[in-house]
Order: C-alpha cells, then sequence, then structure tokens
C-alpha cells in the first residue's frame, strides 16, 4: 500500500502497472463473488496467455458466470434472458478457458467453493478444487504467496477525500490485510470501482492509501451480476414452515442461498403477519403432536442476524420489522458477502447511510466463529439458529452438502462448518439442516434421506435438527436407534420401508420396529392439501418475493423443469411425447409462454413436437 493510489481508466494498464511492479510471478487472489474486479483479471489473464514467461496463479471462489444451455429448448429460454438480465457484462475470460480446454500452461486457476453443479464434469478445475473451510481460505491464500489482490469496490468522494468501500466482500479481504501489512513483502491491492455497487460503510470501508491501484473508467457504471430468486414449491415451503417455528423471538439468524431460504423467510413473516394462519398450517403439516413446543408467535424483540451471505431474504425480514434487534454495536446484521437480484442492489443503494450501517459487512472470521471478541458475540449471538441446506442426510445424522461418492465437488464446504461448531459452542443455540425428502433425477424420485453414502461434510457426531417438508428431527444427543427412528418419520413414504430394512440388516434398530401409522403419510399430496389453505389466503407463491422472470417465464420454469425429467431417456421420452399428442389447443396464457418460446408458430416438424411437449408439460408441471 502507498498511501496514494495510482488511477487508471482502462485495465490494460492497471496489467502493465502490475507486471512491472512485481515482474513475472502473480499470485492473484479474487474475491469469492461478486466482488471480483473481472476487468483486471481479464487484462491480466490476457497478458499472460500472450506471454508465457508471466506465470499467473489465480485463487478464488464462487466464480459468477451467466447461464448456459445444453439443449434448443434451455437456448430458447435463457438466450433472451441473459439479453435482458446481463447486459455488458465481462465474463472472466479463465472461465472459456477452463471449460474449452483452452488455459495456458503458465495459468492455474483454484476455487475453495464452486456455482452448485457448474463444475462437475470440468476436470481442471475438479483437480485444482481447494477444499476448505471459509475461515481457512484466507490463510491458504497467504500460504500461496498472494502479491495482488484485485476488488470491485464502491467509491465515495475524489481526489485525497476519496474512499473505498468493499461493500459486497469485506470477507477475506479484512482478514488478510493486516497479515500482509505485517510482512511487509510486496503486495497491490487493486480497486476496480463499480458505480452500481452499494457502499457499505464501517469496517468494510477503506482510506484510498490502502490502495495501490485504482481502475475508475468508462466501465463503472455497467450493471452488477444477476442471482435471479429461484422458484418455491410446496415441499420449500413446508420446510420453511417447519423451520420458521423454531426460531425464537429476540434470537440470531443464519439462512443460506436458495428456495428453502426464501421459504424460510415466507414462513417467517407468514408467522409475524398472521400467526394464527401460520400455526394451523404447521398443525395441518405435522403428524400427531410434533408440533407442540414450537414457536408461533410473532416477532416482538426480532432477530439479529450472523450470515457469513447477506442474503435477500434479510431484506424481507427488514422490511416486515423482523430483523430489528441490535448487537452490541448497533448493528441488526453482520455478514462477510453478498450477491443477489436486481431489487437486492437498489434496496440497499436506496438506504440512507445511517440506516444502511445497519447491515455491517465484516471479515468472515468475525462472522463464522467465536474467536475473538468472544465475550461480545456471546452476547449478541443468543437462541441462535443457523440454518443450512444439504443436498442428503444419512439416518444417523451424517451430512452431504458439497460433494458426491466419487470425490467429484458440487459446490463447497463453504462456512457450514463453521455454523454447526457454532451451534454447539453457544448456549441455547442450534444448527437446522434443511432439506427436501425426495428429488426427481433421471427421470424418477429418488429419496433425499439415506442409509449411508461414500461422502460427509459433516460428521454425524455432530447431528442436531435436520428439516424436511415431513417434520423436524432432533438428533441432538440422541442414541443411533432413536435418531433412525426420527429421520424415518420425516422421510418419503415411498423409500421408508426401504430405509427401515438397511438400519434392521446391521441391527442398528429393533426387528419388530413399525414405523408410527401417523408418519406413513409423508407424501407430496398430503403437503399439498395442508397447503391449501395458503395457497386461498394468497400464500405459498412461487415467488413470494417477486422475480427477475416475466409473467410467462415463471409458468415456463416448472414446465421445462418437468420436460427435462421426463426426457432423461429415450423410454420417459417416447412415454412423453405419446402423451402430448392428447393435447388440445393452448389458451391465452399458454400461448403467451409459447411465444416467448418462439414456438406459438412452429416452422418444422421438430419445433411441432416441441411445442406439443411443451404444452403438455405447461399442464403437469407444478
Amino acid at each position: 500500500m502507498t498511501g496514494k493510489p495510482d488511477q487508471h481508466q482502462q485495465a490494460e494498464s492497471v496489467a502493465d502497472r502490475i507486471i512491472e511492479r512485481l515482474g513475472g510471478r502473480i499470485v492473484l487472489a479474487l474475491p469469492l463473488g461478486l466482488g471480483k474486479a473481472n476487468l483486471v483479471a481479464n487484462a491480466l489473464f490476457e497478458r499472460a496467455a500472450g506471454d508465457r514467461t508471466i506465470d499467473l496463479d489465480i485463487f478464488t471462489a464462487l466464480t459468477l458466470e451467466k447461464p448456459s444451455w445444453s439443449s434448443d429448448m434451455e437456448r430458447r429460454f435463457i438466450e433472451p434472458l441473459n439479453e435482458r438480465l446481463y447486459p455488458g457484462y465481462p465474463g472472466l475470460a479463465y472461465t472459456k478457458a477452463l471449460r474449452d480446454g483452452s488455459l495456458p500452461e503458465n495459468v492455474r486457476v483454484s476455487e475453495f467453493f464452486f456455482v452448485a453443479g457448474r463444475w462437475l464434469s470440468i476436470e481442471i478445475a475438479q483437480q485444482n478444487y481447494v477444499c476448505a473451510n471459509y475461515t481457512h481460505a484466507g490463510r491458504y491464500v497467504l500460504d500461496r504467496g498472494v502479491n495482488v489482490i484485485a476488488q470491485l469496490v464502491a467509491k465515495r468522494g475524489d481526489g485525497a477525500n476519496a474512499e473505498y468501500s468493499l461493500s459486497c466482500n469485506s470477507d477475506i479481504t479484512l482478514d488478510i490485510l493486516p497479515v500482509l501489512t505485517a510482512r511487509r513483502e510486496p503486495v497491490l491491492l487493486v480497486g476496480e470501482v463499480s458505480s452500481q455497487l452499494p457502499f457499505m460503510p464501517g469496517e468494510a470501508v477503506l482510506p484510498a492509501g490502502e490502495f495501490d491501484l485504482i481502475l475508475d473508467g468508462p466501465d463503472r457504471d455497467r450493471p452488477l451480476f444477476v442471482v435471479p430468486r429461484e422458484p418455491v414449491s410446496a415441499a420449500d415451503h413446508a420446510v420453511g414452515i417447519h423451520a420458521a417455528s423454531l426460531v425464537k423471538d429476540g434470537g440470531t439468524l443464519q439462512i443460506g442461498i436458495g428456495s428453502l431460504g426464501d421459504a424460510l423467510t415466507a414462513g417467517l413473516i407468514l408467522r409475524q403477519r398472521q400467526p394464527e394462519l401460520f400455526a394451523g398450517a404447521l398443525h395441518r403439516l405435522s403428524p400427531s403432536n410434533q408440533a407442540a413446543g414450537r414457536e408461533t408467535g410473532t416477532f416482538e424483540t426480532g432477530l439479529y442476524a450472523a450470515s457469513e451471505m447477506f442474503v435477500d431474504g434479510f431484506m424481507d425480514l427488514y422490511r416486515e420489522g423482523i430483523l430489528k434487534r441490535r448487537a452490541s454495536d448497533g448493528a441488526i446484521l453482520h455478514s462477510g458477502f453478498f450477491v443477489g437480484s436486481n431489487a437486492f442492489y437498489g434496496f440497499l443503494r436506496s438506504l440512507p447511510e445511517e440506516e444502511r450501517a445497519l447491515f455491517r459487512m465484516r471479515g468472515i472470521s468475525f462472522v463464522n466463529e467465536l474467536y475473538g471478541e468472544e465475550e461480545r458475540k456471546r452476547a449478541d449471538r443468543v437462541h441462535a439458529r443457523f440454518v443450512n441446506n444439504a443436498m442428503m442426510v444419512t439416518l444417523l445424522g451424517a451430512t452431504v452438502s458439497d460433494a458426491l461418492a466419487d470425490g467429484r465437488v458440487v459446490s463447497g464446504v463453504g462456512g457450514q462448518y463453521n455454523f454447526v461448531a457454532q451451534a454447539f459452542a453457544l448456549e441455547g443455540a442450534r444448527s437446522i439442516i434443511t432439506l427436501n425428502a425426495a428429488r426427481r433425477a433421471r427421470g424418477r424420485r429418488e429419496s433425499r434421506l439415506v442409509w449411508s453414502y461414500g461422502h460427509t461434510t459433516l460428521p454425524r457426531h455432530l447431528r442436531d435438527i435436520v428439516v424436511t417438508e415431513y417434520g423436524a428431527a432432533d438428533l441432538r444427543g440422541k442414541s443411533d436407534r432413536d435418531c433412525i427412528a426420527a429421520m424415518l418419520a420425516i422421510a418419503d413414504s415411498a423409500f421408508q420401508e426401504e430405509l427401515l430394512d438397511a438400519a434392521k440388516s446391521v441391527g442398528k434398530i429393533e426387528k419388530n420396529y413399525a414405523i408410527p401409522p401417523n408418519f406413513r403419510r409423508n407424501t407430496p399430496a398430503r403437503i399439498a392439501e395442508a397447503l391449501a389453505p395458503l395457497r386461498k389466503e394468497g400464500w405459498r407463491a412461487s415467488f413470494p418475493f417477486g422475480a427477475e422472470f416475466s409473467e410467462d417465464e415463471q409458468r415456463l420454469i416448472p414446465a421445462l423443469r418437468l420436460l427435462k425429467h421426463s426426457t432423461a431417456s429415450r423410454p420417459l421420452l417416447a412415454r412423453a411425447v405419446l402423451a402430448s399428442l392428447t393435447e388440445g389447443r393452448p389458451d391465452d396464457e399458454e400461448r403467451a409462454a409459447l411465444e416467448r418460446m418462439q414456438l406459438a408458430v412452429p416452422a418444422s416438424l421438430r419445433e411441432r413436437l416441441y411445442a406439443k411437449l411443451l404444452l403438455w408439460a405447461l399442464r403437469h408441471g407444478e
């Protein structure tokens, strides 16, 4: 850090200056998610690709890419969406090189967290994956000898009075800057200014003198990368209601991204606005007396959030007056990073600064650990509920969240272990793992509660609460036998006997054990029946908080999902084609959806088949 940063308007001149200052070896740290300095990274990549004497080592996580397609039907949906949501977004050049096999030998890219499922089939990405807790990633950056940190920043003021906010990514940068300063080794902090990035005050703000190079050019006004909110299914809503009943007023909350996080948010808001309706839904969803003792009242004291990711849902909880309990420093939320919808970015930009200061971006060690300021953190994080998603959970309580049994990585560990550890370290805290009990894959339904699996993210000795649409299983401190019984009670009934037989075959539950009748109606039909009154009252929407998608696109999403599952094999495709031939003429809404897909007036036999299949899917998708 030089005391006065060099100002540049072109990324290429920034790259040249970096190479001039550091020579041929560049270890580039790019923040997780939104906060990457894409233009600077691309300029450095271009220089390295053209000059093999430059050694470029990139360490990052959650590389954001515009959606891609694998079929003509997907292209028809995604291509116009990309044009609307990502105008002028400069994709990262290294992603294309990784995918098409053209990455130069003098360039390496390592990530410690992937966008879920996007890199499963890319061998070089899988080989260079670094398995890490979020809190350890900064240490690994330092161990690699990082000498450039290139980050998207928000700017306030000009000249000597300029300040820069790390905004969406205070997470690792704030943790490692003091260490780098103390080492007195050549390290360049590079800021790429975005006028669209909200200026987050507090610890995320750095004076201009902390930076060595600033890119503040004509691209500063380009839109931020958008992550559209996902549709929330009936099963998701049921999970959300169960999880919302475990959250205490006056407590602490952590939420993950995705449809289950939005379902929990919707459940909490339903509980706040219409507690009787919430309690009724919880009762209908809960066999026997399972819901007794759950939380169904409104939030008088409110919640405080300690969440590694500042998700859209916290915006909604704040607007509802639920997220309002202040920590000892006056904040209602402490977080390490954010990436979200256009509405979310607009919300943060529109807040007066004193109100925006309620949302404090901190180093990830502050949010995800108790070490450092421990007494204060314990006082703030009362009745904590750390809610995280999983791909699978075993009947013995082990959680699978990040990778497959064959070793391929789906996403990453992130902070999941950190929050589970906090749940056991904090008085009155609980870890809540949420997932749907079943999923559709390769044209058939599969249980996501399994007897065993060849990979574990969270070992079974850290089992706590597991929630599916069929209920909540409290596993903390329970015997293996009792864990199995509790997990069977929240499994889909299509798989309960198979799972029970597996447990009996190894003597982990008595041979004469039978699943109680109250838990043998765990079916999608019962969930739909239990949630029907909510739909009549205007709740249980697929997009409870609005969407980046048009109404036609919202209707198309479940239809396209059904088509993908129904055409996963030739026999399934044949059945779908036969079923589609009996469909009549489209109504006005269906015709609008066909027009969105450019299939309202088919121009070929293939397009006529596409139109028939899509009409069938529109009528039979959820």
